[in-house]
């Protein structure tokens, strides 16, 4: 709900020519939101004001229209056509037999996307045999299945703690601070050492998580599963509340959406982290969520 608007002329000089806008800052919850509109080129107060109250009652329209999707906001239209992948997801429901396969692969690929350096074979053997686990890769495996457990199995909404107790299950025994929000601030780089995201300050790291909390419980009914699902683990990769081990949490988040919607789970394959990766920072900086579902769909396929 807008409960804040400002409305003024944005002027932008490029070379001897100056652009002017109108520009409309309106707040959606916390989150301060802009809409600009163009006017013209090298414009006179008149015909500034000439053209002010046909962009306003045009802005105002666009408002209207869009519905917020957490970082942005789409129109109905925009909306339908991210909606048009959820249509490429075929619903099954796994069997016993099914649900052992997936988590294996599921716990190999998801720890190994992060660095773990524990085969398929050697998960196969921890989760077939019950082996003791020996160090803290293996077990990490062993905490990752639990966790695929607990999100098949839990009635839970969505919430600041049901995070926190995801992450507590998949690092008891091998991180520190497993289960704890962070409080240091963090910064995300590529094979070259160069920055590609910084997680939010870690002062709104409590508030953004319940914002989320709240946005999904809100909208659960009203959008596709797979954009919802998309959207819940953006948007937590984008927040980053953990110290280490926000991708993990975050791909168990994107399955946790999913089966509360009868949804088959997606494992994101550790061969493609490199497209992953490009899908999350195009969604950071650009506020692209299609490139997310594309790729979703195509690893729901590779995993048929």
């Amino acid at each position: 709900m807008v409960t804040h608007s400002v409305v003024h002329i944005e002027r932008r000089k490029q070379g001897q020519n100056t652009k002017y806008y109108l520009t409309h800052s309106y707040r959606v919850g916390k989150k301060t939101k802009k809409i600009r509109h163009y006017l013209g080129l090298n414009l006179t107060d008149e015909e500034i004001e000439e053209r002010r109250e046909d962009a306003e009652r045009e802005i105002e329209e666009q408002i209207q229209a869009k519905t917020d999707l957490l970082k942005f906001s789409l129109t109905k239209k925009e909306i339908e056509k991210l909606s048009e992948y959820d249509r490429e997801i075929e619903v099954v429901h796994l069997d016993v037999d099914g649900w052992k396969a997936f988590t294996e692969k599921f716990v190999f690929n998801t720890n190994a996307i992060e660095g773990s350096t524990v085969s398929p074979e050697g998960v196969h053997k921890l989760l077939s045999h019950n082996e003791t686990a020996t160090n803290s890769d293996e077990i990490e495996a062993l905490n990752v299945a639990e966790a695929v457990e607990f999100i098949q199995d839990t009635d839970e909404e969505l919430s600041v703690d049901l995070i926190k107790e995801l992450h507590r299950i998949c690092f008891d025994g091998s991180k520190s601070f497993a289960g704890r929000l962070r409080n240091v601030e963090v910064v995300i780089r590529n094979a070259y050492g160069e920055i590609v995201h910084q997680g939010i300050p870690k002062e709104e790291i409590g508030n953004e998580l319940e914002e989320l909390s709240k946005w999904y419980r809100e909208n659960e009914t009203d959008l596709k599963p797979l954009v919802l699902a998309a959207l819940v683990h953006n948007q937590f990769e984008y927040i980053h509340p953990f110290e280490d081990g926000n991708g993990r949490v975050g791909r168990l988040l994107l399955n946790y959406v999913l089966l509360r919607h009868d949804y088959p789970p997606i494992n994101i394959l550790f061969e493609d982290r490199g497209r992953y990766y490009y899908c999350l920072q195009q969604y950071s900086s650009e506020n692209r969520l299609e490139d997310t579902l594309k790729f979703l769909v195509e690893q729901y396929q590779k995993g048929l």
